[in-house]
């Protein structure tokens, strides 16, 4: 069953080792993400899956021990789910989403129950992400999940996906679904408009929404900006 879940942005810029020179203008976010993982620990889970959306080569599961590396961003840095393992696949690299959490996991010394990944493809149906989530959560007796995600790329005429005047309210309405914990809602959003709109988070909310079917937690939006011109959404649902 799920006891917790963390919801939380994923560019690579949060590791300001990446974001160099910039690395200050996400100290908020970063805040935010770390309380967010304060709650997952404090939830004391025997299990912690990280979801999050992958390129097709990286999809489904991630042991214990898988290795992500910022190498592709310039930066001389690599992360591991959890505790580093020299029988974890050395040729399949965490989805830079998933090597995202793994950082927000160490930087927060990560000790409270073993970690696996998911790495989540952007079509998947509504119908499959609940169903994903609904086999996480019966993986254990106290199940948390570190939900990896960004909201729409289309909020300014700088954005990755330029300016989509439907974005603001995409992700006004995922910010309120995520902060209540909202369930309904989070399956009902649109696929399509999703896509549309470059939001990654999509397919992982909706398998925490999977996940936390029965489970009575209630949601706190912790974070909810557009830096860059990208939504980037931090809650804690316990």
């Amino acid at each position: 069953m799920l006891v917790a879940a963390a919801v939380c942005p994923c560019p690579p810029l949060l590791v300001p080792e990446v974001a160099a020179g910039a690395a200050g203008e996400l100290a908020e976010a970063r805040a935010a993400c770390a309380d967010a993982v304060a709650v997952l620990a404090a939830a004391r889970p025997d299990r912690l899956i990280v979801v999050g959306p992958a390129e097709q080569s990286r999809r489904g599961t991630h042991p214990q021990g898988a290795r992500g590396s910022f190498r592709g961003f310039g930066v001389d840095l690599d992360v591991h789910l959890g505790p580093a393992d020299p029988a974890a696949p050395a040729d399949r690299e965490l989805p830079a989403s998933l090597a995202v959490g793994a950082w927000l996991l160490e930087r927060a010394a990560w000790s409270s129950a073993p970690v696996t990944g998911l790495g989540v493809g952007e079509p998947l149906s509504t119908e499959r992400c609940v169903e994903a989530g609904r086999e996480l959560a019966a993986q254990g007796e106290r199940v948390a999940l570190l939900v990896m995600g960004d909201a729409s790329a289309c909020r300014t005429l700088k954005s990755p996906g330029y300016l989509d005047e439907r974005a603001v309210a995409f992700d006004a309405e995922a910010a309120r679904a995520l902060g209540a914990a909202d369930l309904a809602a989070l399956t009902s959003l649109d696929t399509e408009l999703a896509y549309e709109l470059k939001a990654a988070g999509r397919a992982p909310w909706q398998v925490l929404a999977g996940a936390a079917e029965g489970a009575g937690l209630s949601g706190a939006l912790l974070y909810d900006e557009a830096p860059y011109g990208v939504g980037y959404l931090v809650a804690a649902w316990s």
